[in-house]
C-alpha cells in the first residue's frame, strides 16, 4: 500500500490508526500542541488515547522539536501514566513528521501533531498538508532508521544547535 494523504484525510487515515496499535507507536514531529480525537462518542485529548495505549502495554516514543504549549502540558498532567510510560526526546533540529505503527506502517508527511495539522479541525481551519501512508517495507525501514538515529543521539556530537538543546540526548 502507498496512499497519498491530504488535508482532512490526515485525521481519518492517519491519526485514527493510533487506536489500533498493538506494540509500538513512534511519533516524530516538529510542533506539538493539544489536539483532540474521537474516543467512542466523546472528543478527548490525544494524550488520553496515548495514555490508554501505554496502559495496554504499547511502547510509545515521541520526538519533538520544542516544548509544547500550556494546554498540552495541562492535558499531560491529567494522565499520570504518561510521566513514566511515555518515552520522549526533545530535539530542536527535528522537522520531520513521521509516525510508525507497529513497525509495519509509516506516515511520512508535512503534518505536525497539532489540531490544524493532523487533528480534528474543520476544513476551513485546517492547514494544507500532504503526506504518504505506506506499508512498503523499504520505506517503513528508512523512516524508522531516520527516527532511530535521532532517538539514539547519532547527530548530537556534531550538532551546531546544541546551545538550544535543553535536554541533550548524549
Amino acid at each position: 500500500m502507498l496512499t497519498f494523504i491530504s488535508n482532512s484525510a490526515h485525521y481519518t487515515e492517519v491519526l485514527s490508526r493510533v487506536r489500533s496499535v498493538k506494540h509500538t507507536l513512534w511519533i516524530g514531529t516538529a510542533d506539538i500542541k493539544d489536539l483532540y480525537v474521537e474516543m467512542g462518542r466523546e472528543k478527548k485529548p490525544f494524550l488520553a488515547l496515548v495514555a490508554q495505549l501505554i496502559q495496554r502495554g504499547v511502547e510509545v516514543r515521541l520526538i519533538h522539536a520544542k516544548e509544547p504549549g500550556p494546554n498540552f502540558r495541562e492535558d499531560f498532567d491529567k494522565y499520570h501514566v504518561l510521566f513514566e510510560g511515555l518515552e520522549r526526546v526533545l530535539c530542536p533540529r527535528v522537522h520531520f513528521k513521521i509516525i510508525v505503527f507497529d513497525c509495519q506502517v509509516a506516515y511520512i508527511g508535512s503534518a505536525n501533531l497539532t489540531g490544524a495539522g493532523i487533528g480534528m479541525k474543520a476544513e476551513s481551519t485546517r492547514n494544507f498538508e500532504a503526506g504518504i501512508l505506506t506499508d512498503i517495507p523499504e520505506i517503513v525501514e528508512k523512516a524508522m532508521n531516520q527516527f532511530d538515529e535521532v532517538w539514539m543521539g547519532k547527530h548530537c556530537k556534531t550538532c551546531r544547535r546544541r546551545e538550544f538543546c535543553s535536554d541533550p540526548i548524549v
